[in-house]
């Protein structure tokens, strides 16, 4: 692929990056685009997209909708997605004509846990990174075949699970077998629950000469299925253990000649061992400190895959902690709706407030993020902590 210049007119039009979903991951990534010096065109069914409602185009139809689909091929030169439940059909259809990073191939990976896994244990081989020991369960048979160690266990739906949902947990074959049900008897993967001390992220991106380059590796908090807090900044994880995340991430994108940014998820065991869990073929919440941390945020970097671009080593040059802000915090103790205290957070050093634009609060809503950056992990950490008590959320 030549690369697509910021800037430039190509068969007649201003360079065009176009992105599948309009949520706040696609908004960030117009924002960045635009920033560049491109034009954008998001296509999402929802007609007050956060992402469609700050575009220079906005198509307004499913992601299956085969007209809808050549509008986009016809406004964008290359196209994207913001999260991996697009159908892979889709970015299929789209690739005949346009290029789009990442490919069909790695999202319909990343959209069902059963195939995932299989490629974690695929690539573990070279990194030495494996799966949490682990069944499929597609049926009756497979259900009462299940390995007694397996339990207690993590009972996932193999389709459309994100931020806690489609998950259950269970500690014994007749929870089990109740939580499947539960479910919908769905095809499913039992994780065996394993003594976690941390979580980690690794955020990649490669372009299609094979070029990669990496986020720092982000320390994890998650509360109820979502993500609560990052931190990174140096000594948020064992130098070794970064390391070898680091590398068993470089190798999963390899393997799949993957294009774009790329996250996955680790768990750190109390023995010190890594475990991988997922993989999100996107930017990702725990990214989101390098909008403010990094002289490249994953952003950046999305949009420099996608248009060929050069893809330069991101540099962290502040300590960052970011905390999730969630649909309840915008209601007080009894319900009722409330502004939350912006004007004492914003009077914290280094506060950074990012909110998405979404007009409806709802608990466990994705809202907005705050991240705080300064030059010590010490001083970050004791900021992110007042705005925590500010906005009542959990110490961490």
């Amino acid at each position: 692929m030549t690369p697509l210049l910021p800037g430039t007119v190509v068969d007649g039009r201003p360079a065009t990056l176009g992105v599948l979903g309009g949520g706040q991951l696609g908004r960030m990534f117009v924002h960045t685009a635009q920033a560049l010096g491109y034009e954008t065109v998001v296509l999402d069914p929802d007609p007050a997209s956060p992402a469609g409602r700050v575009s220079h185009h906005f198509i307004q139809a499913g992601y299956t909708d085969a007209d809808a689909l050549g509008r986009l091929a016809n406004l964008a030169h290359a196209v994207t997605t913001e999260f991996e439940n697009v159908p892979a059909d889709a970015l299929a259809a789209l690739a005949r004509t346009r290029p789009v990073a990442p490919a069909a191939q790695a999202v319909a990976i990343a959209q069902d846990r059963i195939r995932e896994k299989a490629h974690f244990a695929r690539c573990a081989a070279a990194s030495g990174v494996a799966p949490a020991p682990h069944a499929v369960i597609d049926g009756e048979a497979a259900l009462a075949a299940v390995p007694d160690g397996l339990l207690p266990g993590v009972l996932k739906t193999a389709r459309l699970g994100y931020d806690g949902k489609g998950q259950a947990r269970v500690a014994s074959r007749d929870a089990l077998a109740a939580a499947w049900v539960r479910l919908g008897r769905v095809d499913c993967v039992l994780e065996q629950l394993l003594p976690l001390a941390a979580e980690c992220s690794v955020i990649v991106a490669r372009g299609r000469d094979g070029q990669v380059v990496s986020l720092p590796v982000q320390r994890n908090l998650h509360r109820g299925g979502i993500l609560a807090v990052t931190e990174v900044h140096e000594g948020n994880m064992p130098p070794a253990l970064a390391s070898q995340a680091r590398e068993a991430t470089i190798n999963i994108a390899n393997e799949l000649a993957y294009v774009g940014v790329l996250c996955v998820e680790y768990f750190v065991l109390q023995d010190g061992r890594l475990v991988v869990n997922e993989m999100a073929p996107r930017p990702h919440n725990s990214g989101h400190y390098s909008v403010d941390a990094c002289d490249a945020s994953q952003f950046e970097l999305q949009a420099r895959a996608l248009a060929g671009l050069p893809l330069a080593p991101p540099r962290q040059h502040s300590a960052a902690v970011m905390l999730n802000l969630l649909g309840e915090l915008w209601f007080g103790a009894a319900g009722a709706p409330r502004t939350p205290p912006w004007a004492e957070i914003l009077a914290l050093p280094g506060a950074h407030l990012h909110l998405y634009g979404k007009a409806e609060a709802r608990p466990g809503r994705k809202m907005g993020h705050l991240t705080f950056t300064g030059a010590s992990a010490e001083a970050v950490r004791a900021n992110a902590l007042r705005a925590a008590a500010l906005l009542g959320i959990e110490p961490f």
